[in-house]
């Protein structure tokens, strides 16, 4: 794959079948993951993957409950005002969010990115855009979510057996799957307007 053609359709993939990924892609996705630069080229991360669909349906659990929160306070109003402006674009996000907050539980494989020393993500956030882009290359989508981190972590944490006395901390959960809608460019206003 080109690499401009990864850079523009790697994107939030969030609606995925339920087919398992193969072990070799999963492993070519940590592998370019590890591979991103890190602060002092420390590689404080580590990663967990889950395939298990009882543990899944359990994160899924926490992160429906995170996202419903996160609707109440942070994004209070937000549907309601995409209905009343009718941006399409921003329903169809809404719309794609909601399936997610649904089927977390059901999605075949999340990854779970951790890091520690790393308080803005400035280390671990190049190596899961690493990660996703593989992903990209190999059919995979993937959906980068920090509900789990922001209003579930340690619930998250404890039912993961993640350590919390080593100052490890869950930076995100990466939804995968095989999409079953299609790769595109998305829409951004021109780089002459933000730059």
């Amino acid at each position: 794959m080109d690499l401009y053609e990864a850079l523009y359709t790697t994107r939030a993939m969030r609606r995925v079948s339920s087919e398992p990924v193969r072990t070799e892609v999963i492993q070519q996705m940590l592998d370019a993951a590890i591979r991103a630069p890190s602060g002092s080229n420390m590689q404080a991360w580590r990663w967990l993957v889950i395939t298990d669909a009882d543990v899944i349906a359990k994160v899924g659990a926490l992160y429906a409950e995170a996202f419903d929160e996160a609707m109440n306070t942070f994004y209070a109003g937000t549907v309601e005002k995409a209905q009343q402006s009718g941006d399409s674009q921003m329903q169809r996000i809404q719309s794609s969010s909601r399936w997610l907050r649904d089927n977390m539980g059901k999605v075949p494989l999340l990854v779970i990115a951790c890091d520690r020393n790393d308080p803005l993500g400035s280390s671990i956030y190049p190596a899961i855009w690493n990660m996703m882009l593989a992903a990209r290359g190999a059919g995979v989508g993937t959906t980068l979510t920090t509900f789990n981190y922001h209003l579930r972590h340690d619930e998250t944490r404890e039912l993961l057996g993640i350590p919390g006395d080593k100052g490890w901390r869950i930076a995100a959960v990466i939804s995968c799957g095989y999409p079953t809608g299609r790769w595109g460019v998305a829409k951004r206003p021109p780089v002459t307007d933000v730059v």
